[in-house]
């Protein structure tokens, strides 16, 4: 079971991560008219969705999830913040996105790797249907670079 303890926990913290992330984008949007807003609005929403389906899955499985460090939800707000002052167009917002989501790729591929063999198969649907939508979010971003 430690296997799918790990697995499924990763997905949730990287889809908990995301909406994280999303959300404190928009808020250092606001005000602001990038076209690139609606984008992030619907990815954001889907990753919730990804946190509800993980959580169902967390209970399911009699699982109690770790939280990332509050330094590692700090880290990656002023790391994006510092970003943005620098520049906030729509072509850079989709270049960090891009870069997100191809980190957080490569981590779900060798966790799906490392796990596949031993996990239960309701957990490897939802973690390639993450793989899915990162690899599917980065075509939709290219437009904006």
């Amino acid at each position: 079971m430690n296997e799918n303890s790990q697995f499924i926990e990763y997905i949730y913290q990287n889809a908990s991560m995301g909406v994280k992330s999303l959300t404190d984008l928009l808020k250092e949007l606001n005000g602001k008219d990038n076209k690139i807003k609606s984008l992030i609005e619907e990815k954001l929403k889907e990753y919730e969705n990804f946190v509800k389906e993980s959580k169902a899955l967390l209970k399911k499985y009699k699982i109690k999830p770790k939280e990332k460090s509050m330094m590692a939800n700090l880290s990656a707000k002023m790391g994006m913040k510092m970003e943005l002052i620098k520049d906030n167009s729509d072509s850079r917002i989709a270049d960090m996105l891009i870069k997100g989501f191809t980190m957080g790729n490569l981590d779900i591929e060798k966790v799906i790797d490392r796990y596949e063999e031993d996990a239960k198969s309701d957990i490897i649907k939802l973690a390639n249907k993450l793989l899915k939508f990162g690899e599917a979010n980065i075509e939709q971003l290219k437009k904006y670079l």
